[in-house]
């Protein structure tokens, strides 16, 4: 998808510059050599327009409204020295006046907010001026009026681009925060559920290390364990809770998980969705916990997806299987592929989330139309922290 996301941008820039090469050919044949010797400056500034708004800029940069106000103001002070010289007609410059539109374009949606309004500024104003380089009568007036109705809509295109990509970082980032603190409080729930465990077999050791050792040394052994795949938990969570302040109050009661998978696609059946079936590769005993919960909500999601946009999905195959160093889940099914949400539909976050969730137990999940139709949603969880990193 990025590739062919780099690919379409590569091919834009290349139809935007060989527009540009035109506009800049129909100039010099009309006119444009009737300003004198100021004719290589005003090429030059048209050329000045492709460099600045061609490239990909990256969100809020200070750098690009910086050069787009100096730019302005160059084309400004260019427009009254021709004026001045009194050119008569010909062409004042398409080419230019297309590259300030773009550049107005990629300062409103990728500016910094705080320098992009002078830079809007200075732009618009080259860009209601610029016509007057071939005439001082009434009809480059109008022109100049008819090219800042031009600016005006432009900018007001680049806001509103910029507006929809901002609200749509926000939500991805409060489902990013969701599904942290949601793995956090599934720690929480487990670290608190083996550490009363823990208390509690401490306390009946106490009790009968005077009168059957060796049940004592058994209990001793069950809290050695707890305690250090609590402690292995504990250094996931530290990792990954972001907010100190947050203390949920959660029950003590284990997690649902691999093991749980059965009665969780027996329910997804049962409640008319398409046929559900598990297939398990290797023992589940022992797998850390945080990846346990991650797959089985990385089933949980991919399911309640199935049961939303897999149209004529008639079966629903679950995988999972162990390696050595990685706990592999799979989840596929026999309908269409999801449609593309609709412009007015609200953009769902359910694969950013669950993105959000793998990544934090150092894994990586992948979601897409299968070989054979259908839409198959993969994913890998380490099984050991030095193999995540």
């Amino acid at each position: 998808m990025l590739k062919q996301r780099d690919l379409f941008l590569r091919l834009a820039q290349l139809a935007a510059l060989f527009l540009m090469a035109c506009l800049g050919l129909f100039d010099l044949a009309n006119g444009l050599t009737n300003s004198g010797s100021l004719v290589l400056l005003q090429v030059f500034s048209a050329v000045a327009t492709a460099v600045v708004w061609l490239p990909r800029h990256r969100q809020g940069s200070k750098r690009l409204p910086k050069v787009a106000m100096a730019l302005g103001v160059a084309s400004l002070l260019l427009t009254m020295v021709v004026a001045a010289g009194g050119a008569d007609g010909g062409s004042y410059g398409i080419a230019e006046t297309v590259g300030l539109l773009g550049v107005l374009f990629v300062v409103s949606r990728r500016g910094d907010a705080q320098w992009a309004v002078g830079a809007v500024l200075a732009v618009s104003m080259a860009l209601g001026f610029l016509p007057l380089r071939s005439g001082l009568d009434t009809e480059r007036i109008i022109i100049g009026l008819v090219q800042g109705l031009f600016a005006t809509a432009v900018i007001g295109l680049g806001v509103y681009l910029r507006t929809i990509e901002a609200t749509r970082s926000r939500a991805m980032d409060a489902v990013r925060a969701e599904q942290r603190a949601e793995f956090a409080r599934d720690l929480h729930d487990f670290i608190a559920h083996h550490v009363t465990g823990i208390v509690v077999q401490a306390q009946g050791a106490r009790f009968i290390a005077e009168q059957d050792p060796k049940r004592a040394i058994l209990a001793l052994e069950q809290i050695e364990a707890a305690g250090a795949e609590t402690m292995a938990s504990m250094r996931r969570m530290v990792g990954v809770l972001r907010d100190p302040h947050a203390q949920p109050d959660a029950p003590l009661t284990p997690l649902a998980g691999v093991d749980e998978l059965g009665p969780l696609l027996e329910q997804f059946t049962n409640s008319g969705g398409p046929l559900a079936r598990l297939h398990v590769d290797g023992s589940t005993a022992g797998v850390p916990v945080e990846v346990s919960t991650s797959a089985y909500r990385v089933v949980m999601e991919a399911l309640t997806n199935i049961r939303r946009h897999a149209q004529g999905a008639r079966v629903a195959d679950v995988w999972v299987r162990r390696t050595p160093d990685w706990l592999l889940v799979r989840v596929a099914n026999d309908g269409l592929p999801p449609k593309a949400p609709a412009v007015r539909e609200a953009p769902g976050y359910g694969l950013v989330g669950l993105q959000e969730r793998v990544r934090a137990v150092g894994g990586r999940i992948t979601a897409g139309p299968g070989i054979d139709g259908g839409w198959v949603v993969d994913a890998a969880l380490p099984l050991d922290q030095e193999v995540a990193r």
